[in-house]
């Protein structure tokens, strides 16, 4: 059986430093575990580490958070993907100071009740913050369970299974450290691919690494691709260096992101109608279909835009529900990474 405590040693010599991490010997405040933990998911450490300095420089608090209009949180978020966690990032620090006075809850149950809070979350926040008995799944910890005892089961399916034996290898002290190393071991050591294994504190008893087909794990069912959807995006720009942006629905993909207008996003899309989804600018405008399509590839559904370009005067009033904005300042702006694809092609 592995010992957890050959993994607390190997991780007091070989902990990360990472800015949302304590020292050694310390506790990582709940807001900063929650932070970081919303923000990693399906994000890199590498990519997150930018981010979560800009907004704990920002927001230095969940109150501070929860004072924050929406549109401030999602300017900050632009460019991290996956933007309903910003949305529930927001909600939950106003449901932080309203249910608990600013403090997060040291309760499972309590934490799940909260907005964009999983089981997963509610486990890191738990553990890392409050050292409860608690072992938080990631990927990284579902590669290291399913090959320390070759769990055969397919993923998804075999979640259940690998959290039940996660919680087997949890220590009665040191939660928080426990749930850290698992995360760091599956992040530095064992690794999808060529895993170190020779420098693994679970080296002598992984039943993967004995049979030598480590990297087979974890088992995972074949990926279904989603269908291409095909829409048009239309740039217009007036005299005076402003483009056209408009806000989308809250709920939905990129729910209340910046955008420019543009037609639905469908299967069976029509470029030769698409002007029909072109933005009312009263009078005649003049559109240029570019060369070539803006790709993008979300979750679910692979997407190519059609853009075309328009030049309008300095005159030009925005349409309800739109509005200008300079250019220099679109990089401030809450905008998903397809849409500055989308800008970047249309202004190269």
């Amino acid at each position: 059986m592995p010992d957890p405590a050959g993994l607390l040693a190997w991780y007091d010599r070989h902990r990360r430093v990472l800015p949302w991490r304590a020292r050694a010997g310390h506790k990582t405040a709940p807001y900063a575990v929650w932070l970081s933990e919303i923000m990693l998911q399906q994000t890199t450490v590498k990519t997150v580490g930018a981010y979560y300095v800009k907004f704990l420089s920002q927001w230095p608090t969940v109150e501070a958070l929860a004072r924050s209009p929406l549109d401030d949180v999602l300017r900050a978020w632009a460019g991290l993907g996956y933007y309903a966690r910003a949305r529930n990032l927001h909600a939950c620090a106003i449901a932080v100071v309203e249910r608990h006075g600013g403090e997060f809850p040291a309760d499972l149950e309590a934490l799940r009740a909260l907005p964009g809070i999983g089981d997963y979350t509610a486990a890191a926040v738990g553990a890392i913050a409050f050292d409860l008995p608690a072992v938080p799944v990631d990927g990284n910890v579902e590669r290291v369970v399913s090959r320390l005892f070759a769990v055969e089961d397919q993923l998804p399916a075999a979640k259940p299974e690998i959290k039940r034996l996660a919680a087997s290898l949890m220590p009665p002290a040191r939660t928080g450290d426990f749930a850290q190393a698992m995360m760091d071991l599956g992040a530095t050591i064992c690794t999808p691919r060529k895993p170190a294994c020779a420098l693994c504190p679970f080296d002598s008893v992984c039943i993967a690494r004995a049979r030598g087909d480590q990297e087979s794990f974890p088992r995972k069912a074949p990926k279904r691709e989603g269908k291409l959807r095909r829409g048009a995006a239309f740039v217009v720009l007036r005299e005076d260096g402003r483009v056209l942006l408009r806000q989308r629905p809250e709920k939905g993909l990129l729910g209340a992101m910046t955008e420019v207008p543009g037609s639905d996003w469908s299967h069976d899309f029509d470029a030769a109608t698409a002007l029909e989804a072109a933005p009312k600018l009263g009078g005649k405008v003049k559109w240029r279909k570019l060369a070539g399509e803006v790709t993008h590839v979300f979750t679910h559904f692979p997407l190519a835009l059609t853009v075309f370009v328009a030049q309008v005067p300095k005159a030009a009033a925005a349409p309800k529900g739109a509005r200008w904005v300079e250019v220099a300042d679109l990089p401030g702006e809450a905008l998903p990474n397809v849409m500055r694809k989308v800008l970047a092609h249309a202004l190269d």
